[in-house]
């Protein structure tokens, strides 16, 4: 898929890290996901001496596995289709969607600077300008590349390039094994590369590694049902940052807030974006049934298909859904992907009935006709009833640790006594707050460039103002 051969690209491109020899630098951060790259690019650009540490061979982290899309209300690109969105409704739907468990601080300000995050990566030489819904929003506001391609290898690129063309010093298989501090303040990082242990002295940190979805342990121990669970996480998701963090007394939140994307393929991991069902997909049951709003939030969908026969169902759509979604194109091409001619034919490749699969999209059309579907779901763009058809079985895993350090709206990290730890910024998947108890399917991206940003910028201002301090 597109996505490999991104992150095959930007590891060739990298490389790993040079001698084990001690640096001084403004800004070290850790982690080369989304959160991190923006970060270094934001700062580097505004003049900040930066280093990136990362420990596995690519960059990319779980951004590069991103399928949906960024979220952003008030855009230009939205404005021209004439769509009715604000930072009040992206902030009401947000707040909504994690269960109003969610810091309103974080949110709004998530909300009020996302369209100014699409602009960057746009001005950044970025592809966001097809504009959908997915599920838990109530206007389109997913912006993605051009016919709905998968996110998450556009945003690697485009950071990667502007990291390239900064020449920002990244370090692959670099594992930061400490923060350093000194009277209560972060001063620099302890590495481990190929060569060596040695020290990154630097005036602030910013810690951007990511969750830890794929540390089932670590996951169990929080949520003890998810114990045994798939993830659609890379391997390095471990939660290394956020245990670095908690050493030096920062403050956890929310960590038993672990959510599970409800469309991921049984014993392969992959994970189909939920712009599919977005743009008109829906789920049948094993006994050929709709049983659920497809664009329920991730949560509550999961749910309803753990209660099916075996906890598995299928994503069922036709040759327009498909044509109409690009991120379609690589799916279709698996072994697990189903193909049929017509209902007839892909209900006994699915082992449905195929009488109660024709009821099931009879009363779909009926519902669509009517304005009125049977399970609540009121976008509902088409028919589904043009050949061939396409069905994956589909079952939840483990997709996104809401929990982590906590961060005030500056990206400013707070110790377990609700103090600022100086020099010390975090931003992406390692925080906690800003999805409370459901993250909302393009959500992430919006948090790890707006956050990751932010981070960029403040880390760059606290070393700037220790520069000041001894003149």
């Amino acid at each position: 898929m597109k996505k490999i051969l991104v992150a095959a690209a930007v590891t060739a491109c990298f490389g790993t890290a040079g001698a084990a020899e001690d640096i001084n630098v403004d800004i070290a951060v850790i982690g080369a996901g989304g959160a991190g790259l923006s970060a270094a690019v934001e700062a580097t650009e505004l003049g900040a001496k930066v280093v990136v540490v990362e420990k596995m061979a690519m960059v990319g982290g779980n951004t590069v596995r991103a399928a949906g899309g960024l979220n952003a209300a008030e855009t230009a690109l939205q404005k021209a289709k004439g769509t009715k969105d604000s930072v009040e409704i992206m902030f009401y739907d947000t707040m909504k969607g994690g269960h109003w468990l969610n810091d309103p601080a974080l949110v709004r300000t998530l909300a009020q600077k996302s369209a100014s995050s699409v602009e960057w990566l746009l001005a950044h030489g970025g592809d966001l300008r097809d504009v959908g819904l997915m599920a838990g929003a109530t206007q389109p506001r997913t912006h993605r590349p051009t016919g709905g391609a998968l996110v998450g290898p556009e945003v690697v690129r485009t950071l990667y390039t502007s990291a390239k063309n900064l020449n920002i010093d990244l370090r692959t298989n670099t594992q930061a094994t400490e923060i350093l501090t000194k009277d209560g303040a972060v001063v620099g990082i302890k590495v481990k590369g190929k060569d060596g242990v040695y020290t990154i002295h630097s005036k602030a940190v910013v810690d951007a590694a990511g969750g830890f979805g794929a540390n089932n342990d670590l996951v169990a121990k929080y949520v003890p049902r998810l114990k045994g669970f798939d993830t659609t996480n890379h391997k390095g998701a471990t939660g290394d940052g956020i245990t670095l963090a908690e050493k030096i007394g920062a403050q956890l939140i929310q960590m038993e807030q672990i959510q599970t994307h409800p469309t991921v393929v049984p014993g392969v991991g992959d994970m189909i974006t939920e712009a599919v069902r977005g743009n008109g997909a829906i789920l049948i049951n094993k006994e050929g049934k709709r049983f659920y709003n497809e664009l329920e939030t991730r949560d509550k969908v999961s749910a309803a298909i753990l209660k099916q026969k075996d906890g598995i169902a299928y994503l069922f759509f036709d040759s327009d859904m498909q044509k109409s979604l690009k991120a379609t194109n690589g799916y279709i091409k698996k072994s697990y992907c189903l193909t049929g001619a017509t209902l007839d034919e892909i209900a006994g490749k699915m082992g449905v009935p195929a009488a109660d699969l024709k009821a099931s999209m009879d009363a779909w059309k009926a519902g669509k006709a009517a304005g009125k579907d049977a399970f609540g779901r009121a976008d509902m763009p088409r028919d589904l009833d043009k050949g061939p058809f396409y069905a994956i079985a589909i079952t939840p895993a483990v997709h996104h640790t809401m929990g982590g350090i906590k961060i005030d709206p500056l990206t400013q990290v707070y110790n377990v006594e609700g103090k600022v730890i100086p020099g010390f910024f975090a931003a992406g998947e390692i925080t906690g707050g800003v999805h409370g108890g459901n993250r909302l399917g393009g959500n992430a991206q919006a948090d790890i460039v707006t956050f990751g940003r932010i981070a960029g910028q403040q880390a760059y201002i606290y070393a700037r103002g220790l520069d000041a301090q001894k003149k």
